[in-house]
This record gives C-alpha cells, sequence and structure tokens, in this order.
C-alpha cells in the first residue's frame, strides 16, 4: 500500500470514529433529555396536570425507547384517565391507549409485572359497562400470567376469584329473571334455590368457573390469612355453588360455609380497627 492509500485509509478511519463519537455523544444527550422529560412528566402528573404528562412522557419515550419508566408511566397516565362505565368513544380510547402502552412494554420485557398487573387491571374495568365478558376473560389471563412468574403473591388469585364470581353472579340473575318472567305465579328470589332444569343449566355451564374462583380465593387466604376481601368474595362464591346442588343439606352445608366466612370477615375488621395506628 503506498503513502497516498495510507493516508486515505488513515482520514477514513478517523471520519468513522468522529461519526461513532458524534452518535454515541447524541445517544447520551437523548438519554439524558428523556430522563429530564421523565421527571418534568412525573411532577406534573402528581401536580394533577395530565395532559402535561402525557405529552412529557410521550416525548421520554421518544427520545429514548429503552426508557420502560417512560412507557409505564404513560400507559398510567392514559389509565388515571379511564373512567369506569363512562360510554363516550374518548372514555374508551383512554383504556385502549393505557393497555397498548403497557403491552408494548410486554414486547420488550414480557415478565414486567407493573405492566400485566395494569392490563389485568383495566380490562376489568372496561368489561364492567358495556358487560363484556370477553374483557374479564383477557383480564383474567393477565392474572394468570403474574402467577406462572410470582405464584406466592395472593393478589392475582383474588382476582380471578372476583373475576369468576362478577361472571357467576350476573349469569344467575339473569336466568332467575328469565324463569320469573316465564312464569309470572310462581316467582323464584334471589335468596331461593334455583328451579331444577335452570339449576342443572346453571351447574354446567359456570360450574367449572366457580370452582375455578373458590379455589384461587382460598389459595389467595393461604397466602395471607387476614385477607378478608379474598374471604368476602369467597362467601359470594359459595352462595353460587350452593345453587347449583339439588340436596337441601348440601345446600345448607355451603351458605352456612359462606355465613361463617361473613363472621370471619367481620372479626378480622374489628381488630384491625383496634390496632394502634402507626404515625409517620
Amino acid at each position: 500500500m503506498t503513502h497516498a492509500s495510507l493516508q486515505i485509509t488513515a482520514r477514513r478511519v478517523a471520519a468513522l470514529a468522529a461519526i461513532l463519537v458524534l452518535a454515541f455523544a447524541a445517544s447520551g444527550c437523548n438519554k439524558l433529555k428523556a430522563r429530564d422529560l421523565l421527571n418534568k412528566g412525573v411532577n406534573a402528573f402528581k401536580n394533577g396536570q395530565s395532559d402535561a404528562a402525557i405529552e412529557n412522557f410521550k416525548q421520554a419515550k421518544e427520545a429514548d425507547p429503552d426508557l420502560l419508566n417512560a412507557r409505564l408511566y404513560l400507559g398510567t397516565a392514559y389509565a388515571s384517565l379511564y373512567i369506569p362505565g363512562a360510554p363516550s368513544k374518548e372514555n374508551q380510547d383512554r383504556g385502549n391507549q393505557a393497555i397498548q402502552e403497557f403491552k408494548e412494554i410486554l414486547d420488550k420485557d414480557p415478565n414486567n409485572l407493573s405492566a400485566i398487573d395494569q392490563i389485568g387491571s383495566i380490562l376489568f374495568l372496561m368489561g364492567g359497562t358495556p358487560f363484556d365478558p370477553k374483557k374479564f376473560e383477557e383480564s383474567k389471563t393477565y392474572h394468570q400470567k403474574h402467577i406462572q412468574l410470582k405464584p406466592d403473591d395472593p393478589e392475582p388469585y383474588y382476582w380471578i376469584g372476583v373475576i369468576d364470581w362478577t361472571l357467576a353472579f350476573r349469569a344467575n340473575g339473569e336466568m332467575r329473571m328469565e324463569y320469573n318472567k316465564n312464569n309470572t305465579k310462581k316467582q323464584v328470589r334471589d335468596t331461593d334455590p334455583l328451579p331444577p332444569a335452570i339449576r342443572s343449566e346453571y351447574a354446567s355451564k359456570y360450574g367449572p368457573l366457580i370452582d375455578e374462583g373458590i379455589a384461587d380465593l382460598q389459595k389467595a387466604i393461604s397466602l395471607r390469612p387476614d385477607y378478608d376481601d379474598a374471604m368476602a368474595y369467597l362467601n359470594l362464591l359459595y352462595r353460587r355453588k350452593a345453587d347449583m346442588v339439588e340436596s337441601k343439606e348440601e345446600r345448607e352445608a355451603l351458605l352456612k360455609q359462606a355465613d361463617d366466612l361473613v363472621d370471619k370477615v367481620k372479626e378480622i375488621k374489628q381488630k384491625r380497627s383496634e390496632q394502634p395506628q402507626t404515625t409517620s
């Protein structure tokens, strides 16, 4: 290689090195900019300035796509604006935007529990009004993902129980209403056993769901023995289980278990209220 060729090669290497230095510098600047925008967004969010916070989080995400905290806060900001039960398209869009942000996090970090829990929570809220059982079922899959990652956390078991009760309770009410509409002279009250034909249909369609919910709530309580919210829903699921059985004795035994749980919840709440309050 001639001296001239060596000089050309050296200049090219130097130019390439300069480009790489500039690229790394730009990348570093973008990361610093992203963190500054993230901090501004957090402050705006804490001060109730949701629109400003969302804009800061969006800019932080664009400046540094790997800054997952910016995506988490952006999804959380969208979720905070969602109003459960409000039917407007704008409100539904907020819920869907939040879900999309959290799903993008899972594309980069499939085991991110915060994103998993947030999606499960938002889908549960969105499934309530208008009632959408598919959203409840999809919500359940995210709580099941949490269990796969951290099986000793009681909360996802609790939420599966809540979802199963919600679906089973609504179906129970609809079946009773339909029966009463067709049998005006022989009405069945909410506390009455289901008529045989309806009981059989209810057990066939919702028996597995109720059994799953009972098992998951029992698991939640085994992990947190004073989990009064889980006990409250377990009580409610025992009552739905009682609507599935034919034997009067078995029904009464299930209702007794439900009543015992109500007493247990009262006892736990009473003890909690008597505990001295810690001050910070």
